[in-house]
């Protein structure tokens, strides 16, 4: 009899989680008899306290190793938690953290993270990638999946499960304030194309994805976290843009969506009612229109825009009876509890609503490896989570994404090196060196500041080339990207000289074009879109033809760059700077190079030196040792000629 009950448990269960359209379920292990038999055994042997404790989770910080983990196991006893987010920190702390507060729970603890572009993100000592926005530009999907299995491997080796990842806004509204960056762009198929390659690495790599914001927090000019953004898109609107990624990757069974804090009228017709709070926007739009399977978890309850919405015990309430199955960061966790068991038995939250929820949180626990639970081990974890793959993988994607926007008189690359007098000009706020440098290796190149736009000119008069560089900090998204005023005019009225020709290099996010009053007088434009050392790099070297540019605009610059935009440009020949284990040598090896010839150095076999490594156009090592002459004081430097 036990055993007919246990079969016919499995069966409804696997009925239940079988796709209607006779697909694979997004949470389904390779074994999946193995899953559900796990997640049934659990579930039976749940109260109804540690049923709703599942539905949680809730937020901390990998700091304060010690108190953090007392604070959280104190909430594990009393409300059963399903899972906790870690919003920053350091990762040995946050190991340390996980290790302890798994031990403590009786069932196992989901981890989560915001790693948009890496750990990076929210963790110090970790390794950024480009952001979506950079990935964007990219075309070959095979760089943007790498990426995600990368990021999936950070993510799992400070022991989390769940990324809140990838960022699936259309960001059709160039003065979206939250999203911006974080976007792969304004067009739907593009959005979708890279959004689903980053997925699949995740899940490749067994972490779990999670897409973002549902339905679609592109189109504002507002934050959530401030206040409740207005869409005021219509219904088909929202069908041709902003649902395109969510049904695409939907399609494509990623684990998990999160919906919003959105007012979308054509969606949800209460007025005031976010999208997190709405059945018609999670139960109606996401699980049966869009037929999405997978785990639903809403976006933080603690956000400014729900502040209107519902009193505080019933917000996370209201989220879960319109169609979530998580509920992420309450505010106040003990009186969204209580209501909760209040709701239960009261008969207004059934055990079959209960159950579809929690069995679908233990199947993601499942498949995360949670049955089989092993704590994370902290010794070299900053060493692994700052690899020499991870930087390889970078300097491709920079490569591949850097976009040539405009291109008169075919001026990059730059053929002809003999005439060129070259100027080269800094704009913005953030470190231009490593740009400055690399133009350098190819071209005598003079750098021009001054404090007037006459002194530029009277300045820039003896050149007939000038590129300009506009660097801005783009540590994170949410750094400002905006021209001063000044800036503007300094671009303009210096692309404006007749005696010179103008390149200029935006190592910004793009949106900052869209105050340039015009274009016209610069001849060439490339897009770089952050100003990490790497982009500037590769930008110089493209200007010089010792790699080619292949990236197009993810995003349109006002009506005169559209989105798509990109002119690719083949190689002069010349040699390209890259690491020595991107064209497969060890950098270790070359690194006894410097002691060999110490060894000459102090031996008097000579009194300078210059040694250069390439191979497959690539220098891979590139320095200078000593003086020319053993009586002189002076350094040998790249430029110094030996016959």
């Amino acid at each position: 009899m036990v055993c007919r009950r246990i079969v016919f448990c499995i069966t409804s269960f696997l009925f239940f989680v079988s796709s209607i359209t006779g697909q694979k379920q997004p949470l389904q292990a390779k074994d999946s008899l193995a899953q559900i038999t796990w997640v049934e055994s659990q579930y039976e042997k749940m109260s109804l306290q540690e049923k709703i404790g599942q539905l949680f989770m809730v937020s901390t910080a990998a700091r304060d190793v010690d108190t953090t983990s007392e604070k959280l196991e104190k909430l594990i006893a009393e409300y059963y938690l399903g899972g906790v987010i870690f919003l920053r920190g350091q990762p040995k702390a946050q190991i340390e953290i996980t290790n302890t507060i798994q031990a403590a729970s009786k069932t196992p603890l989901l981890i989560g993270t915001d790693a948009e572009w890496g750990l990076a993100m929210r963790l110090d000592s970790t390794f950024a990638y480009p952001f979506n926005m950079t990935l964007g530009a990219v075309q070959d999907t095979n760089l943007i999946e790498s990426v995600g299995r990368h990021i999936a491997k950070q993510v799992k080796r400070v022991g989390a499960h769940i990324n809140f990842a990838p960022v699936l806004d259309v960001n059709s509204n160039p003065d979206n304030p939250i999203i911006g960056s974080r976007s792969f762009g304004e067009s739907p198929i593009n959005v979708g194309l890279k959004g689903a390659a980053l997925a699949r690495g995740m899940q490749k790599e067994g972490i779990l994805a999670c897409g973002k914001h549902f339905p679609g927090h592109g189109d504002t000019d507002k934050d959530s976290h401030a206040e409740l953004p207005h869409i005021m898109a219509s219904k088909a609107k929202m069908d041709s843009i902003e649902l395109i990624p969510f049904q695409k990757l939907s399609d494509q069974h990623i684990d998990a969506m999160m919906v919003a804090h959105l007012e979308v009228p054509s969606i949800e017709t209460t007025p005031g009612l976010p999208s997190s709070l709405s059945k018609a926007t999670v139960t109606n739009l996401l699980i049966k229109e869009i037929g999405f399977e997978g785990l639903i978890f809403t976006d933080a309850l603690n956000m400014g825009a729900l502040t209107a919405a519902a009193s505080e015990g019933n917000i996370s309430l209201k989220a879960f009876m319109a169609g979530s199955d998580v509920v992420l960061m309450p505010k106040d966790l003990p009186s969204a509890f209580d209501a909760f068991k209040s709701a239960y038995e009261s008969g207004r939250l059934t055990e079959t609503r209960l159950a579809r929820s929690v069995k679908k949180i233990l199947m993601a626990k499942f498949k995360a490896g949670l049955h089989e639970y092993q704590p994370s081990a902290i010794e070299n974890v900053v060493e692994d989570l700052n690899t020499l793959q991870d930087k390889i993988l970078a300097e491709d994607v920079y490569e591949n994404a850097l976009t040539l926007a405009k291109n008169n008189i075919s001026l990059v690359p730059i053929r002809k090196l003999e005439n060129k007098k070259i100027a080269y000009v800094a704009l913005g706020d953030g470190a231009h060196s490593p740009f400055y440098n690399m133009l350098k290796n190819y071209a005598k190149v003079t750098q021009v500041s001054a404090n007037s736009i006459a002194e530029y000119k009277e300045k820039l008069s003896q050149f007939n080339l000038v590129i300009v560089g506009y660097h801005k900090n783009s540590k994170t998204p949410w750094k400002s990207y905006k021209f001063s005023d000044e800036e503007l005019y300094w671009l303009e009225q210096i692309a404006g000289l007749r005696t010179s020709n103008t390149i200029f290099a935006c190592f910004a996010n793009p949106y900052a074009l869209k105050s340039v009053k015009n274009f016209k007088s610069i001849d060439a434009m490339l897009v770089s879109y952050q100003n990490d050392s790497i982009a500037q790099q590769k930008t110089a070297q493209a200007i010089f033809g010792a790699i080619s540019v292949k990236g197009k605009l993810p995003v349109s610059i006002q009506d005169v760059f559209l989105e798509g935009t990109g002119i690719k440009t083949k190689t002069l020949g010349r040699l390209g700077f890259t690491l020595p284990e991107r064209v497969g040598l060890s950098g270790t090896g070359l690194s006894y190079v410097d002691s060999l010839v110490q060894v000459g150095l102090d031996s008097l076999m000579f009194p300078g030196a210059q040694v250069l490594v390439a191979k497959r156009g690539n220098i891979v090592y590139q320095k200078n040792f000593g003086s020319p002459t053993y009586a002189g004081t002076a350094k040998v430097y790249v430029m110094h000629m030996y016959d």
